[in-house]
């Protein structure tokens, strides 16, 4: 039976739900130098991005400036893949091909050539001053300030190895005199005498398998340098060398398409043809650079400028897309003739025949943009006859050496070998990760020495969490109670992590999201130095929570590597075990009976053993990669660090030491000479005081005081007043001193 109660309710329902209103959340945006704007990032094909990427032209060491664009494009590549989660499809190419590759080939050949010949020191001396008379000539009319500092370098140097050489001819030296000297006239005169020698016989190297020899080498080494920068490889590598087919048949497709057309064996891209129609557009990176004959012909190559092929085209701003070879160039079949493929088709057709007619991202340096990747993009869009080959192009900024261009006449260049003897792949991808991927970068040693104390924060905060997750504890133990500062604590990661996503959607904004990771870390070290100084310990669990998270971060960054889920690998590079877990317990062991011994030789008061604590700590166990250090009434702290660090820190501590006892002394010094000359002061007796001094005073009464100046004028009253001062306080200084001698001074007026 129900009650009356329970039928006047009636019969119960669930309550309407409401859902909440939520936040806006940050989506990715990335600035599209298309629109030189920040776009909403939309791959064309659900989560899969195609990425097409500009890569070397590989006749001459990597440097610092490609280094900019081959970290800043891994940095985003991987942020893409492992923090958005996008299948990113990731394509490079490799410039085997190039007139800098054709014109550094023949002259390493030609010169190898030479030296196989040795010729005899008269002769290399008469080809280097055969050789100079251009050079010179290209010296008086070089207008580039930079090339003309460079030119001149040179010759100096020529100059310099000359005479002595011309001098020992001249003389009739013995050999062993003369041919020291002439080998050296040859390595200063290397970059003249080879490229007299190219202009000479360069026409006669045709065998394609020279040209193939230095761009196998430094491609090599680039790849080198790249597994050094921990930079991944590309999902697929092209070569020029090996697209020559696909290459011959777009630039057939772009001329059926009416839009090239074959001039004395070479094909060149008609641009107003290509601008005029209304589904095209010409330059739309850099439209305002049309018509810049000095970027074309730049991006024509050395060996592709000339009156005769500025008389074949159309129209100044047209480019190649195949060139007729010349004597002493690589050649390939072609319905044309014997040729080679134009510099910006390489890329249009290996992205092509890779990615086909549309990819979501293209990306390079920012010096790109106008000719090479607006011709790009008009031959490409000329072939699919489309207007969006390229959805997102991106461009990475400029790099600075110190505040100056690089450039090899400032000798500012700086290879990435010699870039990894001064900072470890670690601390120059920091270094980039602190700018923006877009900017002008200035590597310098004021930026990597903020990146260096940026990376030792880091570490040391990884190392302290560390210390505290090896505090002994129970299944339950691990859960302790929140109070204040943990609460506080846990919203600023909270708030921290809000604004790194805001940060990476916001073009990917690496420098912003470090410095809020920064933040964090102090965020955590203050924490943690509040709960020492209470005699507490950190909570275990937030504390690696958020440890483990900015580890995530530098993992997806590519500035951590290994499976350690906190903090930076120890042990260094090739180390197959897990360090810490393998060593740590035994650290632990030695560190408890350290920390016993000197309590009982405190207790005892035995000196020794608390010094040879002390050596255990500053000297042995640094030398093995352990720090220790020991915290007054806690636990004494055990941290593996990299040996080098702990040793340079020591020289470092040694180094202060020396200077904290220099100016000990030199302040004990002082203050002897101080006390010595205000003793000497002292023993003076006041009616000897001014008696000295006859450049200023000429008469005394007979207490040694002085009445009249050096003029024979009686001193006024204002004068008199302030020696009279003077004159009572040395009575009273003297006064203690005489009392200071005591029975002394008593014997002494006996």
């Amino acid at each position: 039976m129900s009650t009356s109660g329970e039928q006047g309710k009636g019969k119960r329902v669930q309550p309407q739900w409401s859902p909440p209103s939520g936040t806006d959340v940050p989506q990715l945006r990335l600035y599209n130098s298309l629109t030189r704007a920040k776009e909403l990032f939309v791959p064309q094909n659900g989560n899969k991005v195609t990425w097409y990427s500009c890569g070397p032209t590989v006749y001459d060491a990597s440097h610092m400036g490609h280094a900019r664009s081959y970290i800043s494009f891994d940095i985003l590549r991987r942020v893409l893949k492992d923090y958005f989660k996008y299948d990113v499809y990731y394509c490079m190419n490799i410039t085997d091909i190039d007139d800098k590759i054709i014109k550094r080939a023949r002259q390493n050949y030609l010169m190898e050539q030479y030296k196989e010949k040795q010729p005899q020191a008269a002769q290399i001396l008469k080809d280097v001053l055969t050789a100079r008379g251009p050079f010179q000539a290209r010296l008086a009319t070089t207008t580039d300030a930079d090339k003309k500092q460079m030119l001149e370098r040179l010759d100096a140097s020529i100059t310099g190895a000359l005479k002595p050489l011309q001098a020992a001819l001249e003389s009739k030296a013995a050999d062993d005199v003369v041919q020291p000297l002439a080998q050296a006239l040859l390595a200063n005169s290397k970059d003249m005498l080879s490229d007299w020698l190219d202009s000479q016989f360069g026409s006669e190297v045709t065998d394609n398998s020279i040209f193939a020899i230095l761009p196998n080498f430094w491609e090599g080494e680039y790849h080198k340098d790249m597994n050094a920068l921990n930079v991944l490889p590309p999902d697929v590598l092209t070569r020029v060398s090996e697209y020559v087919p696909e290459i011959v048949e777009f630039v057939k497709k772009i001329v059926s398409n009416g839009y090239g057309y074959e001039s004395n064996s070479s094909v060149y891209f008609n641009t107003a043809k290509f601008d005029a129609s209304p589904q095209h557009s010409y330059a739309k990176l850099v439209p305002e650079a049309v018509g810049d004959q000095k970027a074309l012909q730049e991006g024509e190559g050395d060996l592709s400028i000339s009156a005769d092929q500025l008389i074949e085209k159309r129209s100044p701003n047209d480019f190649a897309l195949w060139k007729a070879s010349k004597p002493g160039e690589p050649s390939w079949d072609s319905p044309w003739g014997k040729g080679r493929p134009g510099w910006h088709i390489e890329c249009s057709a290996m992205a092509g025949s890779m990615l086909g007619e549309s990819m979501d991202i293209h990306g390079g340096g920012f010096d790109l943009r106008f000719p090479h990747h607006d011709n790009e993009l008009a031959q490409s869009e000329a072939f699919f006859e489309n207007d969006h080959w390229v959805r997102y192009f991106l461009h990475t900024g400029h790099l600075t050496i110190a505040g100056c261009k690089m450039s090899k006449s400032l000798k500012n260049f700086i290879t990435i070998k010699e870039a990894l003897a001064k900072n470890t792949a670690r601390q120059l991808r920091l270094a980039f990760l602190m700018h923006s991927w877009k900017d002008t970068l200035d590597y310098s040693p004021n930026t990597m020495e903020l990146v260096v104390q940026f990376e030792k924060f880091l570490n040391e905060f990884f190392l302290n969490v560390k210390d505290i997750m090896r505090a002994p504890t129970d299944i339950t133990g691990q859960f302790e109670k929140w109070d204040e500062a943990e609460v506080a604590l846990n919203k600023s990661f909270f708030d921290r992590k809000s604004a790194v996503h805001e940060a990476l959607c916001d073009n990917i904004d690496t420098r912003t999201a470090m410095e809020e990771m920064r933040q964090l870390v102090s965020h955590s070290n203050s924490y943690i130095a509040s709960k020492k100084s209470a005699k507490l310990g950190p909570n275990r669990m937030l504390m690696e929570s958020i440890a483990i998270y900015l580890t995530q971060m530098l993992k997806t960054f590519g500035a951590i590597e290994g499976s350690e889920p906190i903090g930076f690998p120890v042990g260094g590079e090739g180390q197959n075990v897990d360090l810490e877990s393998t060593v740590m317990p035994y650290l632990s062991v030695l560190s408890k009976f350290r920390e016993q011994v000197r309590t009982i030789a405190r207790e005892q008061k035995v000196m020794e053993l608390l010094q040879l604590c002390d050596d255990v700590r500053d000297v042995t166990l640094p030398e093995l990669g352990v720090r220790l250090e020991d915290h007054e009434g806690l636990p004494t702290v055990v941290k593996l660090v990299d040996k080098e660090i702990l040793l340079k820190e020591r020289e470092e501590k040694v180094k202060l030491e020396e200077e904290k006892q220099k100016k000990k002394e030199e302040a004990a010094r002082k203050k002897e000479e101080l006390e010595m000359a205000k003793l000497a002061k002292m023993k003076i007796p006041p009616f000897e005081m001014f008696l000295a001094e006859t450049d200023k005073y000429s008469k005394f009464d007979k207490t040694g005081f002085p009445t009249h100046d050096a003029e024979g004028k009686e001193l006024s009253k204002g004068q008199e007043k302030k020696l009279r001062k003077l004159f009572e306080n040395q009575e009273k200084i003297h006064k203690e001193y005489l009392l200071s001698k005591g029975v002394q001074s008593v014997v002494e007026k006996k």
